[in-house]
């Protein structure tokens, strides 16, 4: 895989240090870097390496395996996970069978990559087992008082550990991500501007969606489900919409699917509908499947350019997930900073066709006119001044990013 110049300029950095912070706007291809520098400490290795990858959801763990399967699969690698959820690889959160099984990876001459969270790392520290390359996926979950303790003992007994983020928490508390001891130096720091020039994102544009109904707490499902279906009617006519709909609740979203035929006009219009939440689990048209069904289908419909496709979540798709093909996301509720621009990271991926003609040459990066998916487009119902605040914070962000090439610190 052919690197993009700030992608080589950051694994560059990386190898040049053995702790430290990647700061790459979201869509950059923070996984991209990992799997690379994962893959040539392989190809450099004397004896076999354990590497431990965290996330900060199991679906995300779930994901990264995934991507380091297809890319390290010329490799001799094992995998297992370290969490409470579903996976076909071996799995177990007792650190008995988290020691035995590197023990087994490492007699048969196997690297070993173990998949983790921030709530479950403690699992593979109680292993002591001898940790080579520690990654630290969206990284900013780490400052966390409930996950720091793990982390920061993982950094310390690790011979190299990164954390990679797009939204550092910078502050002057102690478990700030400015604690050296813990995270090391800033190693690099992209601007999303050198990202949208490289052609690897493109810009996103927020719109605000005027609603014909006063929302209230009574009838939020009944207007939410009007609202999707006015801005879905609106989409130009030739594109496949592929739709991230950030939801105020979980209620919100059971009542929308239960109160409303919501569900019967998404299907009418050619949607393939797909919800996951933390209480009731992943759905598609209906039908409960595994989160590992879930994923899988997800890229699926993404990857497909004839399927339309709406995913409702309310906060676990918000970070990290390649959700790909996205053309739109719904904002229905407001998010914090941090959350709101890993949301507005959701959708602002190049269409794979532009990114393939800008590899080739074909067309300029930049040149939006000739682009087959121009911008990423978050759209915000808004009524009776509901929805502003919103639609103003997002572009606040926005320009903050995407304009002044700042970083989101909280």
């Amino acid at each position: 895989m052919k690197l993009y110049s700030y992608q080589q300029r950051a694994l560059d950095a990386i190898q040049k240090s053995i702790k430290g912070s990647v700061y790459i706007p979201t869509g950059g291809g923070k996984t991209v870097i990992m799997l690379e520098h994962a893959r040539q400490r392989i190809l450099n290795a004397l004896e076999p390496m354990t590497f431990v990858v965290v996330a900060p959801r199991i679906l995300l763990a779930n994901q990264l395996c995934s991507e380091f399967e297809d890319y390290l699969k010329d490799q001799n690698v094992s995998y297992m996970h370290v969490h409470s959820g579903e996976t076909h690889h071996q799995s177990s959160t007792r650190s008995e069978d988290i020691e035995e099984y590197n023990d087994t990876a490492m007699g048969s001459g196997k690297h070993h990559f173990i998949f983790t969270t921030y709530n479950s790392i403690q699992r593979v520290n109680k292993a002591n087992i001898k940790i080579d390359v520690v990654y630290f996926d969206e990284a900013h979950h780490c400052v966390k008082k409930s996950n720091f303790v793990g982390i920061a003992h993982t950094s310390e007994v690790a011979d190299n550990a990164y954390f990679f983020t797009a939204t550092p928490r910078i502050n002057n508390s102690q478990e700030s991500m400015n604690n050296t001891e813990v995270y090391g130096e800033k190693i690099i720091s992209i601007p999303a501007k050198e990202l949208i020039e490289a052609g690897s994102i493109i810009p996103p544009q927020v719109i605000a969606y005027e609603s014909q109904n006063i929302r209230t707490k009574e009838n939020a499902p009944f207007v939410d489900a009007e609202n999707i279906i006015g801005i879905l009617s609106e989409v130009e006519e030739n594109i496949i919409p592929k739709v991230l709909v950030v939801s105020p609740s979980t209620r919100v979203i059971w009542n929308m699917f239960t109160e409303s035929d919501l569900l019967q006009q998404l299907k009418d219009m050619g949607f393939v509908v797909m919800h996951i939440t933390s209480k009731h689990g992943a759905y598609i048209d209906k039908q409960k499947v595994t989160r590992e069904v879930f994923f899988k289908k997800m890229n699926e419909f993404g990857n497909d350019p004839n399927q339309k496709m709406i995913v409702f979540h309310y906060s676990i798709l918000s970070e990290g997930m390649n959700v790909h093909g996205l053309t739109h996301c719904i904002m229905l509720r407001n998010l914090p900073m941090i959350e709101m621009a890993q949301t507005i990271g959701r959708v602002i991926r190049m269409h794979k066709n532009d990114r393939k003609a800008i590899q080739e040459g074909l067309i300029p990066a930049g040149a939006y006119q000739m682009y087959q998916k121009s911008h990423g487009k978050i759209v915000v119902p808004v009524s009776n001044n509901y929805g502003d605040k919103i639609a103003r914070q997002l572009q606040t962000v926005v320009d903050a990013i995407f304009v002044k090439g700042e970083l989101v610190c909280q």
